[in-house]
């Protein structure tokens, strides 16, 4: 099989196939993060460029690592150093990049909608880190190699979402993708927190947590975003961590090998407690880790490579 989209916009245009497909080549891209020399030559003479338009710590220094282990060139720009700032349009900064020849721009955007039209506007690849609260299809895909992982599959299994739905870009690209390789997925939030209609993502709702999480055999806890919330959408944070906070005691409910996720950052104490995120059944940093293989699989896909090709 040779991957054949030109671009990583939302998991909603990915078939079950090619999501197969990038986690096969995604775990064997992860050996190469464990040698002593951690690079390949594979994207020599590549360039990437990272053009994130909000803050990021994880996503961000994934992608250029993800880059450099492949030997591409990685250059990155940031929304204040660069001349939008100074008023310069969306489409004529991204066309300015174009002109230098770039083979892939990473994009990040507080617009749902920016990496497609991005996308439109440009001959070389766009994978999109996250537009607004519309999509984060490299999140969802590393959320869905680390439970392949650790669960050999998804057909049948029981996932439980829970936080600020309304808001969460990761929420809807698992909810898509995973739905979408044969997993139950459930949600749980306020009322304040859920959109109208989510249902017809693949997912159930429930209003209660301990419901939720009952016997479920992943549950990934979501960051209350505060940045895109015009208003607090519940009473208080202490109010909340007793509702909808992971704790011990709730984690009891769900199965005993139930994995623990959050696509981070963490507000401990809220959303989930330091025992439940540091504790054995949490996964949250191989998330991380698989994060940096996951991305460089997108990379080598996109640049035209197949899961078979010799990439050492």
């Amino acid at each position: 099989m040779r991957f054949e989209k030109k671009d990583i916009l939302d998991i909603d245009s990915l078939s079950r196939e090619e999501i197969a497909y990038i986690l096969d080549t995604a775990r064997g891209m992860k050996e190469i993060s464990q040698r002593a020399v951690k690079k390949v030559p594979t994207l020599r003479g590549k360039t990437i460029v990272l053009f994130f338009q909000e803050p990021s710590t994880r996503t961000k220094m994934s992608f250029e690592l993800a880059g450099k282990r492949l030997s591409a060139d990685t250059v990155a720009i940031s929304k204040s150093s660069s001349s939008i700032v100074k008023g310069e349009t969306l489409r004529d900064t991204v066309r300015t990049l174009e002109s230098m020849k770039p083979d892939i721009i990473v994009m990040r955007h507080s617009s749902s909608g920016a990496a497609s039209q991005v996308a439109k506007w440009v001959q070389c690849s766009v994978i999109n880190a996250g537009d607004g609260t519309h999509a984060h299809p490299s999140q969802a895909l590393l959320d869905m190699m680390t439970i392949q992982e650790e669960k050999g599959g998804f057909e049948g299994l029981k996932v439980s979402i829970v936080g600020d739905i309304s808001h969460s870009r990761v929420a809807r690209s698992n909810i898509i993708g995973l739905s979408r390789m044969g997993a139950k997925v459930n949600i749980c939030a306020p009322g304040t927190m859920i959109p109208v209609g989510i249902e017809q993502l693949g997912c159930t709702v429930a209003r209660d947590m301990d419901a939720c999480v009952t016997d479920a055999d992943v549950v990934m806890m979501l960051r209350i975003q505060k940045e895109r919330q015009g208003s607090l959408l519940f009473p208080s944070e202490r109010e909340y961590a007793c509702l909808y906070g992971l704790n011990p005691s709730r984690l009891a409910l769900a199965a005993k090998d139930a994995l623990i996720m959050h696509p981070g950052p963490l507000n401990r104490g809220v959303e989930i407690s330091t025992l439940v995120a540091d504790g054995e059944q949490s996964v949250i940093l191989d998330q991380v880790t698989n994060g940096v293989a996951l991305r460089m699989a997108l990379f080598y896909l996109v640049s035209g490579g197949s899961k078979n090709a010799d990439s050492n």
